[in-house]
């Protein structure tokens, strides 16, 4: 399945076979301190920039009818955010992960967005729709 937006995301994990607990990464985007004048001038233009994850949480499939509702959810913390990362947590032999096993895949998510290594999940911008991002 394509997933070009977040409802398709939505529509792929309830499919699945096996419970599936989202894992979602929030970020902004930052100019780093040690930024050049070229890549200061750059991201004033809305490009570059480093992302800078704001915060996290999970929910099942069902918890969540739209990305509505994410969006919704997130600014109940307060936090300004430009793009979300997704990932999915498997559960097994039909039990869905809890909050408490989706702690550790979630922090990995965290220090991965911050390390620049987000290959694994699927950013989404503001309206809902997947991007794609270059390195």
């Amino acid at each position: 399945m394509n997933i070009s937006s977040f409802d398709d995301l939505l529509q792929a994990a309830r499919q699945q076979s096996t419970p599936q607990r989202l894992l979602f990464v929030f970020v902004t985007v930052e100019l780093p301190s040690d930024s050049t004048p070229a890549q200061r001038e750059n991201f004033l233009a809305g490009q570059g920039g480093s992302l800078a994850p704001v915060m996290s949480l999970d929910r099942t499939a069902q918890e969540l009818r739209s990305f509505a509702d994410l969006v919704e959810e997130s600014a109940q913390f307060g936090h300004d955010w430009r793009l979300v990362f997704v990932a999915a947590l498997a559960g097994s032999a039909g039990v869905m992960p809890t909050s408490e096993a989706a702690e550790k895949p979630l922090q990995a998510m965290v220090e991965a967005i911050k390390a620049g290594t987000f290959g694994n999940y699927i950013p989404f911008d503001r309206e809902g729709y997947a991007v794609q991002l270059d390195h």
